[in-house]
């Protein structure tokens, strides 16, 4: 366990883009799971939309929260859900370093794929499917290890300084340098 208080966070909705009216009403696709991790705590915690008030408190007491595309994303998804402009926290939005870096986007399970020989178990598109089936605990169990893949991922970048990736045009495993100590 570590002492500060990282916490890593992904979240999975209700709603598709579609649904909605496209990418600009990302506030409209609404929580079905979010889950953590807390390095404070060392535990998972699930949350469904009628917990959103317990998360934000979480996320609120965090030192960190470390995830992929948390400000894009997540973040627009819970505005609705509270009064606190989450902009605020302080965050590590893996995303934004390896667009940065590259850019360009690169999903976070080719770069779990490449780096760490693991990726994703499912996609968010399954995910929608589950919750129209009510399969949350498949949907709680998708996120955690989406979580799981955020927290290894930045703990290696963090421990080696570099991430791999496939590069899509070529096929050949490349690095980049990321500065998360």
């Amino acid at each position: 366990m570590s002492a500060k208080n990282i916490v890593y966070f992904d979240l999975e909705t209700q709603k598709s883009f579609q649904q909605v009216g496209g990418h600009a009403n990302v506030h409209k696709l609404r929580i079905s799971v979010a889950v953590t991790y807390s390095t404070a705590i060392g535990e998972y915690r699930i949350y469904l939309e009628e917990d959103v008030d317990a998360l934000i408190a979480e996320l609120s007491r965090a030192e960190l929260i470390v995830g992929f595309n948390l400000i894009g994303f997540d973040y627009r998804v819970l505005t609705p859900y509270t009064v606190i402009d989450p902009g605020i926290w302080p965050t590590l939005d893996m995303m934004k370093d390896v667009e940065t870096a590259l850019g360009r986007r690169i999903s976070l399970d080719a770069i779990a794929s490449a780096t760490l020989g693991v990726g994703k178990s499912a996609d968010g598109a399954q995910a929608l499917k589950w919750f129209k089936e009510g399969k949350l605990h498949e949907i709680a169990h998708y996120c955690c290890v989406d979580v799981k893949v955020t927290r290894l991922v930045h703990e290696f970048g963090r421990d080696h300084g570099f991430l791999r990736y496939v590069d899509r045009d070529t096929g050949r495993v490349m690095s980049f340098a990321v500065n998360w100590k």
